[in-house]
């Protein structure tokens, strides 16, 4: 089956005037700015940042589509085999920051990769997920995410939630901390062994399930009241997010090694974030209620 990079694009391309469409609804007033660039190497991409939003105080849904002559570190050190090949990279990638505690940050991202040498085969390969990083949790809000994540897998096996769902409890855990970014969600890559057409079809799943999953916890949060407690536990939290970015993110690692824009690379990145030495939440407290979303639990299970 021969690899389709057009149909490829379009999709990403697609998805992203979708899911910048339905956030805007959501938000009402505020817009989108779109900033289009390219890059030097090869390739390039369009930008769409949202800011200040009563809703959102600041997303980004990012279109990158990049060429290289080498695959950089990041790439070679997961994939040593792929050291001497050219390469193309394409995804879409959004992380949303509310301005409202209770509701959660999230993140989601959908990606192709292609890498090629004269005279061999081609490699490549589908990666993605979404995840969910709540400040003052609700199970309800938890449970319907996995949901929907369950319900996307499913027509690709019956064990495809529960590896991917493991994968992203893996992947987005914070070593030095000892505890998951949030509550998880989905999470793959190297995905090409069920052939492009299967392959393509479950990161379309992914990338069309984000809006199904994360709407429905803002529509019931947004209007939550709140005081400056909250909103400075908040920006206290945020700083995780940034930690885990600047540390361990593939994708950051992946843009800034290959030339990429950084301004769009860390878009990732809160607005407004603080640091405290040795914070404590109080015993019993809200906050401290947190710690017990932040390590791998059977949600489906423990929430049903």
């Amino acid at each position: 089956m021969p690899v389709k990079k057009e149909e490829v694009r379009q999709f990403l391309l697609g998805l992203q005037d979708t899911i910048c469409r339905a956030l805007e609804r959501c938000e009402g007033e505020a817009r989108f700015v779109a900033d289009a660039w390219q890059r030097q190497e090869g390739g390039g991409g369009e930008s769409r940042v949202l800011s200040g939003g009563q809703i959102f105080e600041q997303a980004g849904v990012n279109f990158s589509h990049v060429m290289g002559a080498q695959m950089p570190a990041s790439a070679t050190a997961h994939r040593p085999e792929l050291a001497g090949r050219s390469f193309e990279a394409m995804g879409v990638s959004l992380v949303i920051h509310p301005n409202n505690p209770f509701v959660p940050t999230t993140h989601a991202n959908v990606r192709f990769f292609i890498a090629e040498k004269p005279g061999e085969a081609s490699v490549w390969w589908f990666g993605g997920g979404f995840d969910l990083t709540p400040y003052y949790p609700f199970d309800d809000d938890v449970k319907h995410w996995h949901q929907v994540a369950q319900a996307l897998c499913q027509p690709f096996g019956e064990q495809r939630y529960a590896e991917h769902k493991r994968w992203c409890d893996e992947y987005f855990y914070l070593k030095h901390r000892e505890e998951t970014r949030g509550v998880g969600g989905l999470f793959f890559d190297d995905l090409n062994a069920s052939g492009f057409e299967q392959s393509f079809a479950y990161m379309q799943a992914v990338g069309n399930g984000f809006l199904e999953a994360y709407l429905p916890i803002v529509e019931r949060r947004q209007s939550h009241p709140y005081g400056e407690r909250e909103r400075q536990f908040q920006l206290y939290r945020r700083g995780r997010y940034v930690e885990f970015n600047l540390v361990y993110d593939r994708g950051t690692l992946f843009g800034l090694q290959s030339g990429g824009r950084t301004e769009s690379i860390l878009m990732s990145m809160p607005p407004l974030v603080r640091w405290q030495y040795q914070y404590q939440p109080e015993p019993d407290s809200a906050e401290g209620r947190l710690a017990q979303y932040l390590t791998p639990r059977d949600w489906l299970t423990e929430l049903a």
